[in-house]
């Protein structure tokens, strides 16, 4: 068994001002995002411009933020949201969704690509890429606040969280999300998006690619507090979490949109 580091989540104090890891790595997201942004906007075939890439990540900021938080309520704690409507703006009580944020940020999108005449797809082509190290450093946020933990676990690397009420070995599952949702979605996006692709292609990688590493991690991710002991509401698939069931319209969409290239890699080049 492993012991977990002893982390003070709170990164500075400034009086009664406290700074968080998990904020800290929310700006280390973004700045990170916008340098490899301004990076891959001097490529020739970019849709943005190096000058347009501030307003992209403002509005890929909202887009997260607004969607994540919203994202929770509905797909997590919508009982106790309708029956108080002001729990969406206490953000400090903790609740973001991944997917929420992404539906956030292809709202935004939206948005973006209307304001600036730019395809859609195109854009969310040019997103892609920057969007796995921000999930490695907001996994990395996770295990630094302990939120999150994986399953209880006889594996030599299950590791005991001090919060934890129930003192149990349980698996890391921060980190391993950290590290495939991060940084192995990553190098393989960067790798795929080094050369021009088919509008949407680079899209459904990323979909593909996080939805089938957080439908693999779900089976050793404990469950919201809320969700413990709850069966999926359809019979035949009641092992499924809710994050699969979240993560399936994502695979699905992914393989769509790469649907060319999985056909050349099973099937050989097209004879069109």
């Amino acid at each position: 068994m492993l012991a977990y580091p002893q982390i003070d989540p709170v990164a500075l104090s400034l009086g009664p001002l406290q700074i968080h890891w998990y904020g800290v790595m929310y700006l280390l997201a973004f700045a990170i995002a916008w340098q490899l942004g301004a990076r891959n906007s001097r490529r020739s075939w970019s849709p943005i411009k190096p000058v347009q890439i501030e307003d992209l990540i403002v509005y890929g900021a909202w887009g997260v933020i607004l969607g994540g938080r919203v994202g929770y309520m509905l797909f997590y704690s919508l009982g106790p949201w309708l029956d108080d409507p002001t729990l969406v703006f206490r953000i400090w009580q903790g609740g973001m969704s991944f997917h929420g944020g992404l539906l956030g940020v292809i709202c935004a999108a939206l948005l973006f690509a209307r304001k600036y005449q730019v395809p859609f797809l195109s854009l969310t082509d040019f997103i892609a890429p920057l969007v796995p190290t921000g999930l490695l450093f907001g996994r990395l946020g996770n295990f630094i606040g302990q939120e999150l933990w994986g399953r209880p676990t006889d594996a030599p690397w299950g590791m005991l969280f001090p919060a934890d009420p129930e003192q149990l070995a349980r698996h890391p599952s921060q980190l391993y999300e950290a590290f495939g949702e991060g940084l192995l979605l990553f190098v393989l996006i960067s790798w795929f998006a080094r050369k021009p692709r088919l509008y949407g292609e680079v899209s459904g990688l990323f979909l593909l690619g996080y939805g089938v590493v957080r439908f693999a991690v779900e089976f050793v991710r404990q469950p919201d507090a809320q969700f413990v002991g709850q069966q999926a509401s359809i019979d035949l698939l009641d092992w499924m979490t809710r994050g699969q069931w979240l993560c399936v319209p994502m695979i699905l969409a992914g393989l769509w949109f790469m649907r060319k290239t999985v056909q050349r890699v099973f099937l050989g080049p097209s004879r069109d």
